[in-house]
């Protein structure tokens, strides 16, 4: 044998063939191939998982036994890298003579042959779990294929059924492909009714199945409770949750609305002795002297501690006011029974706001400001008089007196505000109107237009650093009249534009009111440096400066 013993074996080429395999869980023959790769997703499907240098999100391959049904779990199949030899095996049968039994005539020869190498395989390891097939008929299962067939009448045609407590649905047919033997009287209920729970299965289906404990264990704050049905007059048990959270907020109107109001809802009255009665009575005491508040107003009449009670117990509010959605009182809290668009006392009561659009609006996380609060640091580094000092400044941060200001962005009630000068504009009674307007309340668009721009103008000019005088504000009245101008004017900082603009480069009406204002500051603060330099020949320091 060419100097080899008999136990070697013979040494042969490894063709240079390349093969991918599919490792199909089931039964394939030859006239089922078709149906095989069906179920694959095709041809396509398979040369895009098996191509060289596929994605992650590529090499994805789904087997679905039922192709066509949104609702069929596929099994997720993976491809792994694989070295192994695709072997061919021939047998050759050929009969022996002179037997006597026709099996014992057939002789089999087998043959191997190595074709080529398989570097890549399709392997399918999740186990088809049993599925819940819908009710095809249901009109959700309509829309299903309709949206899957881009069927756009059949998408338009559908409305959302009535509720029907009808669980349980009588049904003719039975468990006929289950052993008798193995299903007893479960057939026989089978045959009387089915479920009819309608549970769709969801548009979309997780590849990993991770096993998890389930551990069942009923809510201990679901209480079994007896529902009236007024239609049928039948009665029907169901699970509560007594422990749900449920949103309460003050009753909201539009200025629309022809009534305001006069009580709680009752199933905010069933939680009146839940609250602390003291602050209740405190706010109702509150509305009673003011029938309308801003809510950072009111919160500023309580101590840091209450008014986090008040935010926490969210009934607290609704059981004592309600609110504008719109209108000159938006946001604002009201006395029940109490209409301001029939007084005309209440203009004082109107809220203004505008924007500071280059007032950051980043915030600290949570996280942080709970720290920041809770750390003992933060504590010992503050004495009682600094404490009672902010607590103060706290107190009036909803009061504008034209000389100091307490935050960045402007929202106040004119009640408010102290300035001497804007007092006296709000408080004229000459210019106002017979009927409460949805825009300008009971003030007319010109009184309104002059106490904004005088509001606008020494609000900016306090964020500038200095406090503007009565000369400028009236400099500015007759340059404007308060009303609003149309021209453009550069900023220094560039505002941000909003989504809403329907033209290029076009303002909020804020923001172009801003415009303006930081316009006339800085024509004002120019002409003011070149009268001081052309009386005393050098530029005095301005107010703007600091100094």
């Amino acid at each position: 044998m060419d100097g080899q013993s008999p136990t070697d074996a013979r040494e042969r080429p490894l063709p240079t063939a390349q093969f991918y395999s599919v490792e199909y869980p089931g039964y394939v023959r030859p006239t089922s191939i078709h149906l095989a790769l069906r179920n694959l997703g095709g041809l396509p499907s398979l040369e895009d998982v098996f191509k060289r240098g596929a994605m992650k999100n590529e090499a994805l391959l789904e087997l679905n036994f039922c192709p066509g049904n949104p609702f069929s779990h596929p099994i997720p199949g993976d491809i792994v890298s694989t070295s192994n030899i695709l072997i061919k095996v021939t047998k050759r049968k050929r009969h022996k003579p002179g037997g006597d039994h026709p099996l014992q005539e057939v002789i089999g020869e087998y043959t191997a042959e190595a074709t080529g190498v398989i570097l890549k395989s399709a392997r399918f390891r999740s186990m088809a779990d049993y599925q819940f097939q819908p009710d095809m008929a249901d009109p959700v299962a309509r829309l299903r294929l309709a949206m899957d067939q881009l069927d756009v009448d059949a998408i338009r045609q559908y409305a959302i059924p009535d509720e029907k407590e009808d669980y349980l649905i009588p049904s003719e047919s039975t468990l006929r492909d289950i052993d008798p033997q193995l299903t007893g009287e479960i057939e026989q209920a089978a045959s009387t009714s089915r479920s009819n729970l309608r549970l769709f299965p969801p548009p979309l289906f997780s590849r990993q199945g991770i096993p998890q404990n389930y551990n069942f264990k009923a809510n201990p704050t679901s209480m079994v409770t007896t529902v009236l049905n007024e239609d049928t007059g039948e009665e029907r048990k169901r699970l509560i949750n007594k422990g749900r959270w449920k949103g309460y907020g003050p009753a909201t109107i539009t200025f629309d609305d022809p009534n305001v109001p006069e009580s709680p809802s009752s199933a905010l009255q069933q939680t009146r002795n839940t609250i602390n009665q003291d602050l209740l009575n405190h706010i109702i005491q509150l509305l009673e002297q003011r029938p309308v508040w801003t809510r950072a107003a009111l919160y500023n009449q309580f101590s840091p501690t209450e008014v986090r009670e008040i935010h926490n117990s969210k009934v607290m509010l609704p059981l004592a006011c309600y609110m504008f959605q719109d209108g000159p009182w938006r946001d604002t809290l009201v006395r029940f029974k109490y209409d301001p668009r029939k007084d005309p006392d209440a203009r004082v009561y109107q809220r203004i706001y505008f924007r500071n659009a280059n007032h950051p609006m980043s915030r600290t996380s949570v996280v942080t400001r709970r720290q920041e609060g809770r750390s003992a640091a933060t504590y010992l580094s503050r004495s009682l008089e600094q404490e009672e000092c902010m607590d103060a400044e706290r107190r009036r941060s909803h009061i504008f007196d034209g000389v100091t200001i307490a935050k960045e962005t402007a929202a106040f009630q004119l009640c408010d505000i102290q300035d001497p000068m804007l007092k006296e504009m709000i408080e004229k009674e000459e210019d106002l109107r017979e009927t409460c307007d949805e825009r300008d309340g009971w003030y007319s668009t010109h009184a309104l237009e002059r106490i904004k721009t005088v509001l606008r103008h020494k609000f900016f000019s306090l964020l500038q650093g200095y406090v503007a005088t009565q000369e400028e504000c009236e400099a500015l009245l007759e340059q404007g009249g308060g009303q609003k101008k149309t021209q453009t004017t550069r900023l220094v900082k560039r505002l941000k534009y909003g989504k809403h603009n329907m033209a290029k480069g076009a303002l909020r009406p804020e923001d172009a009111a801003a415009a303006r204002l930081q316009a006339t500051l800085e024509r004002n603060a120019k002409n003011l440096r070149t009268t001081r330099r052309g009386k005393h020949g050098q530029l005095a320091p301005t107010p703007s400066s600091g100094t």
